[in-house]
Formats: C-alpha cells, sequence, structure tokens
C-alpha cells in the first residue's frame, strides 16, 4: 500500500511539488545532473529585471529584506524620560530607524545635490579635476582618504586577530586600491574593452559633475585609470595567494619604512588608529611584502597630480552612491555594462534595507531575529552539526593517505572547531547593542553625513580593538544574510538566522532535504578547517605546521585531482580557474559526504523515512536533488565571467556536477554507468 510508506502532510505535498517544478524530468540524470535538477526551475525563473544573477539565495535574501522593511517601518517607541524603570527598546534600534530614514528621503537628497561631496573635497585640500588642490600634501590627503574615511588606495590597513598568535589582534597590511573586480579587467585588455570605456565614462561623468570640465576631466581621468592599470600590474592574483604560510610577514613599522619607504608608516599608522600611541618597534603583519615595495616605487616615480586625482577618486566612489540620481544612474549605467544588468530598477526601499544592512547591521539583525528566529532552530542546528562533525571524523578513521599522528591532531581539530547558530547573544541585550554603536551619530534629515559618520565610528571601533584580544562574540555576517562561514584564526563556523530557513531547512521538510540543504552547507563549513587553507592553522586557530610530511604530499597530490577536474569546466568558453576555487571546491565535496553519511547513520538510528509523493524518488535520491536544487541559478554572461575572475567558489552548475560525479554514493543511488558524465570512473576524493 503506497499510501503508508508516502507523507502525504501539507507540508510534504507542498515541497513535493516544488521539486518537481525545478526538475527537468526529461533529461537523464546521468548525463547531466544540474540540467535534470534545475531544468525546470531554469525554464519558470528567467532573471528579473534589474538582477545580473537569480537563485535559492537572492530570493530568500528579498523576502528577509521585505521583513526588515516591515520592521523599520512599524516604528520602536520613542525613548522615555531617563527614569523610566521599564526597558524602552534599544538606542541602536532606533539609530537603524533613522538612518533608514535618512536613505529615504530622495527629495532631501534631491535638495543637496553634489554639495555634500563638493565640500568635502575643499576640506580635504581640493581636486585638480575639479579646482585648485593642495600640491604638497600627499601624505595629509592620504591620512584622511583612508585613514578617516576608510577608502583603501594602493592599500588597505586593518586590525584582525594575528593568524600565528590568534589570541591577540595585530595591524594588518595588504594590497588594494583597484576600482574594477579584478586586476584581469585591467590586464585583459581585448576581453574587456566595453567595460574598461564604461568605467572611464563612469570617471568622466563623476568628475564633470563635482565641477570639472569635460575635456580635462577626460584627460586627468585616463591618466587615474592608467595609474590604477600599472597597480592592476603589481596586484598579485588570488589564485597565488591560497598559501597563508608563504604571503605572512610580520615586521616592525620600522622594517615596514624601509621595505616601502614612499609613506611615512608611523605618521600614517597613528593616524589611521588614534589616539594610540604607537612606536616604531609596534608589529605589523604584511601580506603581501613585494607589493608593498613595488606600489612604494610607483608612488615615487608617479606625478604629484595623478596620486592626488587618484586619492581623491576613491573618495568619490567610495561616497558618490550617497548622492542624488544624476550620480544614481552613473553608477547603473557602469553596473549594466560590468554585470550586465538590464536597466536596474531596484526600488529605492531595496538600497535602503541593504545600506542598513552594511551600516547598522547587528541592530537591524536584533528586529529581525526576534521577529523571525524560531528559538528550537538553535537547538536543532547544533543537533545537526554534532551529527555531521560525527560521520566526518568517521571519514577520518577510512582515509589510507594520513598518518596515524596527522590523524589524531585532525580529529582533535574537528572536536575543537566552535559552533555559532543564529546571532551572537549581545544583539538581545539592550545595554550591549547599544555600546556596540556608542559614538555614532545618526540624524534623520542627512544622509550623506550619516555614511561619513560610519567611516568614521568604523576607524575608532577598528583602533579601539588593537590591544584587546579577538572576541568571539564579533561576528562577520549579519544575523539576516544567507550564508555561512568558517573563521580559521578562531576554529569557528558561523551559521546566521538568514540561512536557518526553507529550502536550507524546514522542520516539516523530510530529513532527507534538510541534510542535503543546511546538511551539506554545514560539512562545507566544516571541511573549509581542512580545505588548502584552512589545514595550516591548529585547533587554537593558530597558522603552524601540524602534518607529518608523508600526509602532506599524498594531501597535495590529491588536490591537485581537483585542480585539474575543475580546470577542465568551461562557462561560455571560458575555463574555470581549478586554483582559485580549490579551497571551495575541497569543502563541497568533503561536505556532501559529511552530510550524507550523517543522513545514513539518523537513518539506521531512526527507520526509513516516507517518501515523497509524485516524484518516483527514493529519500537517497532526495538527498542528493535536494543538494543540487540548492544551485540552481541564472546569470548573465557578463556576471558569469565576473565570478570566473573573482570568485573563489566554481559555477553553480559544477558546485552540483563536479561534487556529485566525484560521489560513489550518487553513482551508486543513480545507477550511472561508468563512463557517463556523472560517473568519468575517475574521482577525486580528499575528504
Amino acid at each position: 500500500d503506497p499510501s503508508r510508506s508516502t507523507c502525504l502532510t501539507d507540508a510534504c505535498v507542498r515541497v513535493a511539488s516544488k521539486i518537481l517544478e525545478a526538475l527537468d524530468p526529461a533529461t537523464d540524470p546521468c548525463q547531466d545532473f544540474y540540467q535534470y535538477s534545475c531544468g525546470g526551475w531554469i525554464r519558470r525563473n528567467p532573471l528579473p529585471t534589474g538582477r545580473s544573477k537569480w537563485s535559492t539565495f537572492n530570493s530568500i535574501w528579498d523576502q528577509n529584506q521585505a521583513i526588515m522593511k516591515h520592521l523599520l517601518a512599524t516604528a520602536p517607541p520613542p525613548p522615555l524620560p531617563e527614569n523610566a524603570s521599564f526597558n524602552s527598546g534599544s538606542e541602536a534600534e532606533r539609530k537603524t530607524q533613522r538612518y533608514y530614514l535618512s536613505c529615504l528621503k530622495e527629495q532631501r537628497i534631491e535638495e543637496l545635490g553634489a554639495q555634500p561631496l563638493v565640500e568635502l573635497i575643499d576640506k580635504i585640500g581640493g581636486w585638480n579635476v575639479s579646482g585648485s588642490w593642495n600640491q604638497s600634501g600627499f601624505m595629509e590627503v592620504l591620512k584622511v582618504v583612508s585613514g578617516t574615511y576608510r577608502a583603501t588606495p594602493f592599500f588597505t590597513v586593518y586590525v584582525g586577530a594575528d593568524s600565528k598568535s590568534s589570541n591577540s589582534n595585530v595591524i594588518q597590511v595588504d594590497q588594494s586600491g583597484l576600482f574594477l573586480p579584478s586586476r584581469d579587467y585591467y590586464l585583459n585588455r581585448t576581453a574587456n574593452e566595453r567595460v574598461l570605456a564604461a568605467y572611464l565614462d563612469y570617471m568622466v561623468e563623476l568628475g564633470t559633475l563635482l565641477g570639472g570640465a569635460k575635456e580635462p576631466t577626460r584627460l586627468q581621468m585616463q591618466q587615474v585609470l592608467d595609474f590604477e592599470t600599472l597597480l592592476a600590474n603589481i596586484t598579485v592574483p588570488q589564485a597565488e595567494r591560497r598559501d597563508d604560510e608563504k604571503i605572512y610577514h610580520k615586521m616592525s613599522i620600522a622594517e615596514l619604512q624601509v621595505l616601502a619607504p614612499a609613506i611615512d608608516w608611523l605618521d600614517y599608522l597613528s593616524y589611521s588608529l588614534a589616539p594610540l600611541e604607537l612606536a616604531e618597534t609596534e608589529p605589523v603583519v604584511v601580506y603581501g611584502d613585494a607589493y608593498l615595495q613595488q606600489v612604494s616605487d610607483l608612488i615615487n616615480s608617479t606625478d604629484k597630480s595623478v596620486l592626488n586625482n587618484y586619492l581623491i577618486w576613491n573618495l568619490v566612489q567610495k561616497t558618490a552612491s550617497s548622492l542624488d540620481q544624476r550620480f544614481e544612474t552613473a553608477q547603473e549605467r557602469l553596473l549594466e555594462t560590468l554585470y550586465g544588468t538590464r536597466k536596474s530598477c531596484t526600488p529605492r526601499w531595496q538600497t535602503c534595507i541593504s545600506n542598513t544592512d552594511d551600516t547598522l547591521g547587528f541592530a537591524l539583525g536584533s528586529l529581525f531575529v526576534k521577529a523571525t528566529f524560531d528559538r528550537d532552530s538553535k537547538a536543532i542546528a547544533e543537533e545537526m552539526i554534532s551529527e555531521i562533525r560525527t560521520a566526518f571524523e568517521g571519514s577520518l578513521d577510512q582515509l589510507d593517505w594520513m598518518d596515524e599522528t596527522t590523524r589524531q591532531a585532525a580529529k582533535e581539530k574537528a572536536d575543537a572547531i566552535y559552533d555559532m547558530i543564529g546571532f551572537p547573544d549581545f544583539i538581545l541585550d539592550n545595554k550591549e547593542l547599544d555600546d556596540v554603536y556608542d559614538g555614532y551619530e545618526v540624524s534623520e534629515d542627512s544622509f550623506f553625513q550619516n555614511m561619513l559618520n560610519f567611516y568614521n565610528f568604523s576607524a575608532k571601533v577598528m583602533a579601539d580593538q588593537l590591544r584587546k584580544p579577538p572576541n568571539r562574540d564579533q561576528w562577520s555576517m549579519t544575523p539576516q544574510t544567507v550564508n555561512a562561514y568558517y573563521l580559521p584564526t578562531k576554529n569557528g563556523i558561523v551559521f546566521p538566522a538568514g540561512i536557518l530557513q526553507a529550502p536550507f531547512y524546514a522542520r516539516s521538510h523530510p530529513k532527507a532535504l534538510n541534510f542535503g540543504g543546511i546538511g551539506v552547507v554545514m560539512g562545507h563549513e566544516l571541511t573549509h578547517a581542512f580545505d588548502d587553507q584552512g589545514r595550516e592553522y591548529d585547533k587554537e586557530g593558530n597558522l603552524r605546521p601540524w602534518w607529518q610530511n608523508s600526509s602532506l604530499e599524498a594531501f597535495k597530490n590529491r588536490t591537485a585531482c581537483m585542480t585539474e577536474q575543475y580546470g577542465r569546466y568551461t562557462v561560455h568558453r571560458e575555463k574555470v580557474n581549478g586554483r582559485q576555487t580549490l579551497g571551495e571546491n575541497i569543502a563541497d565535496n568533503g561536505g556532501l559526504k559529511a552530510a550524507y553519511n550523517a543522513y545514513k547513520s539518523w537513518l539506521q538510528k531512526n527507520g526509513d523515512e516516507k517518501r515523497l509523493p509524485a516524484l518516483g524518488l527514493t529519500n537517497h535520491q532526495l538527498f542528493f536533488v535536494g543538494f543540487a536544487q540548492v544551485w540552481c541559478s541564472v546569470r548573465t554572461p557578463e556576471s558569469s565571467h565576473e565570478g570566473l575572475v573573482t570568485d573563489p567558489h566554481s559555477p553553480d552548475k559544477y558546485r552540483v556536477i563536479g561534487t556529485l560525479s566525484n560521489s560513489r554514493d550518487f553513482v551508486e543511488h543513480f545507477g550511472c554507468p561508468l563512463g557517463s558524465p556523472m560517473n568519468p570512473g575517475r574521482h577525486c576524493e580528499v575528504w
């Protein structure tokens, strides 16, 4: 009797129909599992206007944004008099609302026009593009542009956990300073001709809106573009920066001064990290010593007016999006060329929610979590992580290429992984939340000023971190984010509330779908602790060699298999970069295997689940379909190109095909014959 073994609850019928709509039953799953799982979805989801990519992740984020819009529209009560004894909401939440409203006040923004930025440029000493400028003030302008307003010309400076001593923070300096998404856009001139032309037009448009005359502006902006191209030339590609041991260089400020003498580093860092007292013995971690040396030479050999134009351009492109419609339109035109977006018509409220999320994301997260996060989700997620960790450690025992010493250390590292779920606790404590944003001034009617205040405020927050140990409660993602991450220096994994929802996870869904959805995400983040970068950190989060040589050699052979496998995949005749995507590919493969093994263990303990109706899939097959459907997506060719050049993840299609064609479990449950595209006969396996 099939009705006894079929789940016919509302939730089962609903999710079965969603899965059915997304499938393309005309495609043989052993030929192209991505097309089989997502063909229907792709047919039903043409790109929405104004989007360059559309996927599960985007659609959940859209829902989350709509919820946040609603929460900000229902105002928190005005502050009560000081002596009121009961809880009157948080000041941080009121700041969030004021910030959001200031962004929505388009009439006020239009009235001000370019004026706020014109005044700011004058205050800093002027810009050769739009008027007279201070010719002797290179260091002063650099300090204000990057110290006060957090732009990143030439290089970026930040405070963060020291990879080799993860219980303390340290000043870190790295390469930066390109406006386009990657060095590739500047150097592959023929392939990116249209983008470079659109970028120059954008620079000229902004320069003229800020008071420059058309022709001289074009001439000077061409010089800035040429300078950025020289920077791109010395910038090290991402694929060559994956070995943290190799690129980590700790030195004193005095040594940094010798390495890159064009900048007065003690003066610059003391200004950026004021009011801290720094001496030239202060340690700095440099990720790119050769780059800084070359950038210093480049600064010394470049005309002062070009340097000034480049510095102010960095400030202009960082702040222009907070000005009137003319600036918005110019930016949209550039994005249309860069990402292939057809006429972006994002409603203003959505832009404003995104801005608010970037600025006051944890206060916004407090509202979001209180309204949406189910308390039981935390315990359920903890339980799943623990099942997946157990499965991962079980696989460690099966590895024939790892020596015992390294295996034991790997198990200890897996055991020590610290998980953070939903949101950091401080956001539900009004006093703690208010403290986080204490000192950030927000007014309801100056969006531009609110943004400048925020850059200023975040510079102070950064300086404040230096003498304190890194804090576990500090997340680098807000609770509403539809994503997750692994942090090597904390040996921790984070799953924000935003991703703990359907289709990744729903209490009423079959376990096969939850393990194939959020389960694979959990396995993925856990495996990052052992990918080509994560494996260099020990269980305490310190960068130090803990592998025996024999196991390290075997690991490198196995990862080489993956680098080569993914490097053969192409999108629009352009190859995937197997080195740039190695870490994510290792995590995708290890994550799938750990989640599938955890699902099998769950079945052993709890017995078979009922099947979903109408699909004709076993629950094992459902696990793999659920996994694949997480990655259904459509994007423009321009956006695909941008992804291939910048993204450490493989294109969605290959995150499915690459991973599943390596999985013996998949091949078994779909009965794919040896030599079919989904069972090529050679399985790359690391974990």
